[in-house]
């Protein structure tokens, strides 16, 4: 279950999931390989920052297009 209050500027793991078009256990996989860190929240429901996660999709469509 998602959390119903979240700071603003920042996604769950589930919307960052989303956003990013991989599972949970995907974004599990970025922050243990150092390519997204939490920003709040709590060690079952983190929280990521919205900027992070949008230099990381345009990151990924950079690498995509090449």
């Amino acid at each position: 279950m998602e959390s119903q209050i979240i700071r603003p500027g920042h996604l769950t793991a589930h919307q960052t999931a989303r956003t990013l078009g991989i599972s949970l256990a995907g974004v599990r996989q970025l922050v243990r390989r150092g390519q997204l860190t939490r920003s709040g929240g709590t060690e079952r429901q983190p929280w990521y920052a919205a900027a992070d996660v949008t230099a990381l999709v345009l990151k990924r469509q950079a690498r995509a297009a090449a």
